[in-house]
């Protein structure tokens, strides 16, 4: 089976041109590896307003059934990543970030400053993601052997989590 992806950068530097994407473009690398096809790539500034819009867009407009942001899950002013998510989400899965934090935990102990956020909207599930190559990579890790699992369910392809 193959799944829709959107990928959302979170940046104002990137928005504006003046930083290439790197977290993005690893998303996309490492998910079309694992029955993922990118079919939405944006980079935002970190404006409440343009990242729920965009994530509309791609969940009720293009259908994607993953959709992925990276950036703006710090403390800064401008992260508002989680914000517009949990503003557009209907329903909220809270163990996708608490698994990623557990895991960045043992890492780092600056994983607990992320604010990351997942859920669904209509059809589709939202994660963010933090906002370094590194932090991304590790936090895939950790979510991308149940995620499918999560889709199926979602589509209505698969109804049951018990083994």
């Amino acid at each position: 089976m193959m799944y829709k992806l959107g990928i959302i950068v979170a940046s104002d530097k990137g928005a504006r041109g003046e930083r290439a994407d790197e977290s993005g473009v690893l998303i996309s690398d490492i998910l079309e590896k694992h029955c993922f096809q990118t079919k939405e790539y944006a980079i935002v500034a970190d404006d409440f307003e343009l990242l729920a819009d965009e994530m509309i867009r791609m969940c009720d407009v293009s259908k994607v059934d993953l959709l992925l942001t990276t950036g703006g899950t710090g403390f800064s002013p401008r992260d508002v990543t989680p914000e517009a998510t949990l503003d557009v989400c209907e329903r909220l899965c809270p163990g996708i970030p608490e698994a990623m934090r557990a895991a960045s935990l043992a890492i780092t102990p600056r994983a607990m400053l992320t604010r990351a956020a997942a859920g669904i909207r209509g059809r589709t599930l939202i994660v963010n993601l933090p906002g370094s190559p590194k932090a991304v990579r590790e936090c895939l890790d950790v979510i991308l052997p149940t995620i499918p699992h999560g889709l199926e369910i979602l589509r209505g392809d698969a109804g049951e989590c018990a083994r």
